[in-house]
Formats: C-alpha cells, sequence, structure tokens
C-alpha cells in the first residue's frame, strides 16, 4: 500500500499529522491482515482485515501435538475474559516444528473438542523462513520470528506487534496480560 498526501489534503500542520498517523496505522494493518485464510477444519475462507483490523490482537501459532497445547486452555480463558472488550484471539495452526496433527479434522478436534476453544483458528500455515505465511513474515519483522510452537504476539489497534513472548511463557503470565491490558 502506497501512501500519499498533498497539500490539497492537508489544509493545517495539525490535520496532516493526523493524517500521516493515520495512514501509517493503516500500512502496518494493511501488512498483517491483508489476506485470506481458511477456518480450521470448517473451509469457510476468512478476510483477515474485515475480522481483525483495527482490534488489538493475539496472534498464536499452534499445534496439537506440543508439549505447550495445554496452553489452548488459558488462551480460551483470555478470549472469554477480554472478548468483550475488543480483543481478537486468534490460533494459526502450522506444522513448522513438526507437532501437527496429520489430519485438518484431528487438529480441530484437539482444539475445538479437547480444548474447548472458541476462539478464531486458521488452517495450517507456515510460520517461519522464507516460506512463512506473509503475516508470519511481517510479524517477525516487526518483532521475532516463532521458535516454536505456541509463540504470542500481542498487537495493537494499528497493527503493530507491541509484545512478543516464546512459548514458554504461559499466555495468563503478568507480562503477556500486561501488554494485553496496554492494547486494549
Amino acid at each position: 500500500m502506497s501512501v500519499r498526501c498533498t497539500r490539497t489534503l492537508v489544509s493545517s500542520p495539525l490535520l496532516g499529522a493526523s493524517l500521516l498517523l493515520t495512514t501509517a496505522g493503516a500500512s502496518a494493518q494493511q501488512a498483517l491482515f491483508d489476506h485470506q485464510l481458511r477456518r480450521l477444519h470448517s473451509g469457510e475462507t476468512v478476510d483477515l482485515a474485515q475480522r481483525f483490523a483495527g482490534q488489538p490482537v493475539l496472534v498464536v501459532n499452534t499445534a496439537s501435538h506440543c508439549g505447550f497445547t495445554n496452553q489452548f486452555k488459558e488462551l480460551e480463558a483470555i478470549h472469554q475474559r477480554y472478548k468483550d472488550r475488543g480483543l481478537k484471539v486468534v490460533g494459526f495452526s502450522s506444522d513448522d516444528f513438526d507437532q501437527e496433527a496429520d489430519s485438518e479434522a484431528k487438529a480441530a478436534e484437539v482444539c475445538f473438542v479437547n480444548f474447548g476453544v472458541s476462539f478464531d483458528m486458521f488452517a495450517t500455515i507456515p510460520v517461519r523462513g522464507a516460506g512463512a505465511h506473509p503475516l508470519f513474515r511481517e510479524l517477525a519483522r516487526q518483532a521475532e520470528e516463532p521458535r516454536w510452537n505456541f509463540h504470542k504476539y500481542v498487537i495493537d489497534r494499528d497493527g503493530k506487534v507491541v509484545a512478543s513472548f516464546p512459548s514458554r511463557i504461559r499466555p495468563d503470565a503478568p507480562d503477556v496480560i500486561r501488554a494485553i491490558e496496554k492494547v486494549l
């Protein structure tokens, strides 16, 4: 997305600053959410920009057969605690660490049946390296690449990563909660 301001659009320095801040935020959102992805197991395609742009978001790369898979419980609790305040929790299934179920149906069962997940979960995508989905390439550019499953990114309403947490940091850890509270 290119950003262009002209004198005809900007009539005062204060208005100009406001427009530049708005377009800069839109650019970050565009880089993150300008994609369509399939929901895990349902096959429904979702326009991520329509679903997440302008919202605070907690993004997590997930896997069904990982030692951190029980973090789904805490992610669901965070979703329930903050959804009315606008937080979107979203999981992206990934097999980059060879720990995702062999079938999408099995991965969905782990999320939805075993852990009662009701937040958005998307079908398996790559999250690391040159082959990573563009959303995760942008997350890596803004913060860091996931080193393992259940890496967490807290994203503000402007599409900027404000905090990134490795797998071993639980979703309900005080630092994660502080970062979430900051973006609400």
